[in-house]
């Protein structure tokens, strides 16, 4: 049902050990001195230098690995321990366009496991499977951080919102095609994989200001804020009641003035502390 094997078929299965051209190297150098620069210790430039190979390579490589250990003087072990506990790293070669179906609780019950699934017997591939063409890679994600727009869909971490099983074939489809596709919110279109990961190493593509960010959604309860005339606290606290009978805080027992609204209810008494070792345990 799945293609056999996930890698792309245009790379050769050695290419995590061939050097690079002499050309891209001068390159990686440049602008590896250029992340460096940005911290006081090199080592913390570890996370936008995986990316940036990744922008190379398509994924973290081990050319890439050696590379980011020789530039940050750490030992490939380090590289290699960061590169494989996030996911945004990928392991293997990654299709042009890393397409996310979020199937965390809000957008599944909303149809995300359905557009998963639906995605999945369309492109003939599996979680972090890549199409035969090395176009589409699939996988389920965990949030999305868009649960107002549910259930949502990622393109290379670009948003499509308020997705069906139709609507996200017809995107994966225009991607494979070659169409140029613009997500719901933010830039104007979707950006290669390659692409994005040079951003994300810290090297602006200019899109940053495009589009809108929040949607109607995600807004809404400013605006009602604004529409009732609902302000928070300068300080950020509860402020102090002025009906003592109504709020919970006087009928409880309540919290001194300027509290953060907690509630101590007759009885409820704070658990005892577990005695240590002193006490004689």
């Amino acid at each position: 049902m799945f293609a056999e094997s996930p890698l792309h078929p245009q790379a050769p299965l050695q290419a995590s050990e061939e050097p690079y051209a002499a050309d891209v190297l001068e390159q990686l150098e440049a602008d590896a001195a250029a992340i460096v620069a940005r911290y006081p210790q090199k080592r913390s430039a570890l996370l936008p230098m995986l990316h940036l190979v990744q922008s190379v390579d398509g994924y973290i490589t081990g050319r890439g690995v050696h590379f980011c250990a020789e530039q940050l003087e750490l030992t490939t072990a380090e590289v290699s321990g960061v590169a494989t506990f996030y996911t945004q790293y990928k392991r293997h070669p990654n299709g042009d366009y890393s397409v996310g179906v979020c199937t965390n609780t809000l957008c599944a019950i909303m149809g995300g496991d359905q557009i998963f699934d639906e995605l999945s017997d369309h492109l003939g591939v599996g979680h972090d499977e890549t199409t035969e063409d090395g176009k589409i890679t699939l996988e389920r994600l965990e949030c999305n951080a868009a649960c107002d727009f549910a259930p949502v869909m990622m393109v290379n971490w670009e948003f499509f919102d308020n997705q069906t099983p139709e609507s996200s074939k017809q995107v994966v489809d225009r991607l494979r095609a070659g169409e140029q596709v613009a997500p719901t919110r933010g830039a104007s279109r979707v950006c290669t994989f390659k692409h994005v990961s040079r951003v994300l190493a810290g090297f602006p593509d200019g899109l940053a200001d495009e589009g809108v960010g929040a949607g109607e959604a995600s807004l809404r309860g400013t605006l009602l804020a604004r529409e009732q005339g609902w302000t928070a606290p300068a300080d950020g606290r509860t402020p102090p009641a002025t009906d003592t009978e109504a709020t919970p805080q006087a009928q409880g027992g309540g919290v001194e003035r300027g509290g953060y609204g907690s509630v101590n209810a007759p009885g409820n008494e704070p658990d005892d502390l577990p005695e240590t070792k002193e006490d004689g345990q």
